[in-house]
């Protein structure tokens, strides 16, 4: 295992995938499996059930994992 330099909070560019060229702040990081979850980048639609809280069920945004590989810690001014 490595050790990972970015941390929750931290800006950070998406240098490969769909999302590339995008700066956001970091929401997750997960060292053992070495990805992160990015604020607004790799957004899926996930479906709901119904449920006491959503009786209808329906459709959400969710961001995704991505590899830690795939971003580069950017420098607050």
């Amino acid at each position: 295992m490595t050790k990972i330099k970015i941390k929750k909070g931290d800006m950070v560019k998406v240098i490969a995938g769909d999302d590339k060229g995008k700066v956001a702040k970091v929401l997750g990081v997960f060292p053992k499996t070495s990805c992160v979850i990015v604020e607004g980048c790799k957004v899926v639609k996930k479906a709901i059930k119904p449920s006491d809280n959503n009786p209808k069920g329906g459709f959400i945004s969710k961001e995704m994992p991505m590899d830690i590989s795939n971003v580069k810690k950017v420098e607050e001014k």
